[in-house]
């Protein structure tokens, strides 16, 4: 489901919009910021109701990529890129090569400023098509020498911020009899639940996507209806899905004590972290539960560290999460304003810094 959202305030430093000579698609490429460096985010293939959310969704993104990876402590800057579909458009391979060449072009125009990789909709084989029009992009196929799938790490840092979560709101980490509700079940979030369940959580699922449901039934976890999932009394609510899920009225009857999951940009507004800290729901901010991915193809990159080290640092998310925790509890604050000061003072300095000993 894509949620209609307004045209966030502008403050990027460049937004590339064509339309791809190839595909004919309705293409974006934000880039937010590069005070850290050269910018990174994902290339999302979306169905938007017009082109105009498209963009909204190219310029929210990646100004929480700003964020992402400020916090995370990367030497990377804020991007992303959308290739916006009209409703009822199928793509057949032909045409999706010739929109992840548009892509590659797009991102090529910026001269290094931004690098993408795969995200929502799109592939590791994807990246490989955008790889024969630019070298700014990473998270290639394995099979080619690449980083591969991220979302691994990503389920990883979000599992550690879930712990860590768990942990504010109960005095135990452990997941073992804790109600958990992920809603959306695509590369993140199946992995999230599959390990969830193997521990023990009582779970609760649902996706847009029925044929998920196979995976509730596998699991032995409760099936939701996409849009009563929230309903559902739970430890933790996981969104996983598309953004701007967390609406006023979701949040006024939303039944969990936290709120922590991969998904980028959940809050339909970002008064909705004081409207959940007000009925005492607690929120880890999306950009620092989800940078496992991010993380992960910018060291992998950069070669930073072994394998072993880069995904330590991932773990170590967790530890991010409760040192936010604290500051909001010592500052009277919400996570989220503590979240976005930590990124700010990072980007107030262009603080250039190691993130791993190696």
């Amino acid at each position: 489901m894509t949620h209609h959202l307004p045209l966030p305030e502008f403050t990027h430093e460049r937004v590339e919009v064509v339309t791809g000579r190839r595909s004919g698609l309705f293409i974006a490429v934000a880039l937010h910021s590069s005070v850290l460096g050269s910018a990174l985010g994902g290339a999302r293939l979306w169905t938007y109701p017009h082109w105009s959310d498209g963009l909204g969704d190219a310029l929210r993104l990646s100004a929480a990529m700003t964020l992402k990876n400020a916090a995370a402590g990367l030497d990377a800057g804020g991007g992303k890129s959308v290739i916006a579909l009209e409703p009822g458009t199928v793509l057949d391979a032909e045409r999706r090569r010739a929109a992840f060449l548009d892509l590659g072009d797009a991102v090529e125009s910026l001269a290094g400023l931004y690098r993408t990789a795969e995200d929502v909709g799109s592939t590791t084989d994807d990246m490989l098509v955008v790889s024969e029009r630019t070298d700014h992009v990473v998270g290639l196929p394995d099979a080619v020498g690449g980083s591969g799938e991220p979302a691994g790490p990503t389920s990883l840092g979000v599992y550690e911020s879930l712990r860590a979560t768990l942990e504010h709101i109960s005095g135990s980490a452990d997941v073992a009899g804790r109600r958990i509700t992920v809603s959306g079940l695509g590369q993140v979030g199946s992995r999230l639940a599959v390990r969830l369940a193997a521990e023990g959580a009582v779970l609760t699922v649902t996706d847009v996507n029925p044929a998920k449901r196979d995976l509730a039934v596998e699991l032995g976890a409760h099936w939701s209806m996409p849009g009563e999932e929230h309903l559902v009394p739970a430890d933790v609510f996981v969104p996983a899905g598309i953004g701007g899920l967390l609406t006023d009225e979701v949040i006024d009857a939303l039944d969990a004590r936290a709120v922590c999951g991969p998904a980028n940009n959940p809050l339909a507004a970002r008064e909705g972290a004081e409207r959940l800290a007000g009925r005492g729901i607690l929120y880890a901010p999306d950009f620092v539960v989800n940078a496992g991915g991010v993380i992960y193809l910018d060291l992998e990159a950069k070669h930073i560290g072994s394998r072993t080290e880069i995904m330590e640092r991932v773990a170590a998310i967790g530890d991010t999460v409760r040192h936010i925790f604290r500051e909001a509890e010592e500052r009277g604050v919400t996570p989220l304003s503590a979240a976005e000061g930590l990124a700010a003072e990072r980007l107030a300095t262009g603080g250039r810094r190691a993130v791993l000993a190696h």
